[in-house]
């Protein structure tokens, strides 16, 4: 197997990938090379089983890999799929795209879907629940019949717009795709190509290339290239030309607002949340966790931690701007010490030391470390003794997903869209941003009926009163939602995807805005 940290080849790059720095277009329609800033860097290996589970990593195997249907800032958009129809609440009819070609040449076709269906039974992708699909058919080398098991609501987005299609002439060889790393790993229909040797993880370096025989066209942007800077030097980057388009903070405007394009996320999008052990004592008694929702003041994360861009948080998950959010959770869980005491009577808290994990390197715009200094007063003050800890993310994530914790400060995107995220990150026992809780029978069985509820009236009843169940719960404790921004050069039109892409992915990086379609 070729070894793709190569470090003398990924330093060589790097030089190369500043020194090149944020090329302008070289005849008033293409771009030649395009740098995106990353305060992050590494994403993981950009095929669709070895990219890490965040979006930013979808986000990169989304350059090389395409889905059956796609998004755009308005709206589902044709990708594989020319054309769709639901034949029944079960059954799903695609029309694929004809001439439609392989980076390597080979051509797709409807056998490519089916594969694709059947090898995620055997091997599941991380971002999409492969039992609903009952059987994959192709009807003719163009034509798709996907059966699912029972009616999915969210169908279109979390299988359509969300599954990676893999060429089987590659993949039907791979026993073990998650440690798959040869060239032709990489191999898929998207407009770009990338090298095993231009990945570097320790770098956080990617270069893309232009796929000519992109089936939309040859993309405007013959090379993306991803860079790892610090987010205090956004601005500097930015000013001298080295990166096209970078994250900001809301102090960067003023600097950049009058040579910059600089924009939002309309919506809220990305989330804090404190994650909570449900499962370990006194976390396990949810009139300690409601101590928690008491006793933190989560108006004050906003104004302090988030400088006052962000909502505060929703003891139901959905936020208040979002079309499935219940309005009875309109004031629930003010901030009050003296409730938050007396819940703590009630539990019998004796006092012991809660530890508290704290991830560094998150994207958001507010300082991790100070949104659980702010915590860590709250509960204090209620009389929890709180031991923190500041680690690195995917430390925490792995320690969450061991339930090797506490509680932990954490955060993610994908608020929004089909509501089947509420589902996703409450009873969803794989993923470690979900609650992972399944105690509240009521509460289980709304949130695995409303994602079979094709009927929209009668799936907001449904979402409505998980809201309830879960404020009540507290499986997580929903602290807020961040307004993130981000400053581009103007040369190629990014913006965010509506109801964000795959399964709500809050990033202004959609692919098809460096295609120019």
């Amino acid at each position: 197997m070729r070894d793709f940290m190569r470090l003398g080849l990924a330093a060589a790059l790097l030089v190369l990938l500043f020194a090149c720095g944020a090329a302008a277009s070289d005849d008033g329609g293409s771009v030649p090379v395009y740098t995106v800033a990353d305060t992050t860097g590494d994403w993981g290996f950009p095929s669709p089983y070895a990219h890490y589970s965040r979006g930013p990593g979808y986000t990169r195997m989304s350059f090389l890999f395409d889905t059956l249907v796609w998004k755009d800032d308005a709206g589902y958009v044709p990708a594989l799929a020319e054309s769709w129809e639901m034949e029944t609440d079960e059954v799903y009819i695609f029309h694929l795209r004809d001439g439609v070609t392989w980076h390597d040449g080979e051509p797709f076709n409807a056998d490519d879907v089916v594969f694709t269906v059947e090898y995620t039974k055997d091997h599941p992708y991380q971002w999409v629940d492969s039992a609903i699909m009952e059987s994959a058919e192709a009807l003719d080398d163009l034509t798709v019949k996907l059966t699912l098991s029972a009616p999915y609501a969210p169908f279109l987005d979390q299988v359509g717009g969300t599954l990676p299609i893999l060429p089987e002439h590659i993949w039907s060889e791979v026993d073990d795709p998650v440690n798959y790393r040869e060239e032709d790993a990489l191999v898929g229909t998207g407009p770009y190509t990338l090298k095993v040797e231009d990945y570097n993880m320790a770098q956080g370096t990617y270069r893309y290339v232009a796929y000519d025989g992109y089936y939309l066209g040859e993309p405007k942007v013959k090379e993306l290239r991803f860079v790892k800077i610090s987010a205090a030097n956004a601005v500097a980057e930015l000013q001298q030309g080295n990166v096209n388009t970078a994250g900001i903070e809301p102090e960067m405007i003023d600097q950049l607002k009058d040579d910059f394009v600089i924009f939002s996320v309309p919506t809220h999008q990305w989330v804090y949340k404190l994650m909570i052990n449900h499962q370990k004592e006194p976390m396990s008694d949810k009139r300690f966790r409601q101590a928690l929702a008491s006793a933190i003041d989560r108006d004050k994360l906003v104004e302090i931690a988030a400088r006052g861009y962000g909502l505060a948080g929703s003891p139901g998950l959905i936020s208040s701007d979002n079309d499935w959010y219940n309005p009875a959770m309109d004031g629930l869980y003010p901030y009050d010490p003296a409730k938050a005491q007396e819940l703590l009577d009630d539990v019998g808290y004796d006092g012991q030391t809660i530890e508290l994990l704290v991830k560094v390197g998150l994207d958001a715009t507010a300082t991790t470390e100070r949104i659980a200094e702010l915590i860590e007063t709250d509960l204090e003050a209620v009389g929890i003794d709180v031991d923190l800890k500041v680690m690195e993310s995917k430390t925490v994530d792995s320690k969450v997903g061991e339930w090797d914790f506490d509680l932990a400060l954490s955060g993610h995107g994908g608020i929004i869209g089909d509501p089947n995220f509420l589902a996703e990150e409450t009873i969803d026992m794989e993923d470690f941003n979900s609650a992972r809780f399944d105690d509240d029978p009521e509460l289980t069985s709304l949130l695995e009926e409303q994602v079979t509820e094709t009927d929209e009236d009668a799936r907001h009843d449904l979402i409505d009163r998980a809201q309830v169940l879960y404020a009540e719960d507290v499986p997580a404790l929903t602290l807020f939602y961040t307004e993130s921004f981000v400053a581009h050069d103007g040369q190629v039109d990014l913006y965010y995807t509506y109801n964000g892409m795959a399964l709500g992915i809050p990033i202004a990086l959609n692919k098809l805005s460096f295609v120019g379609v």
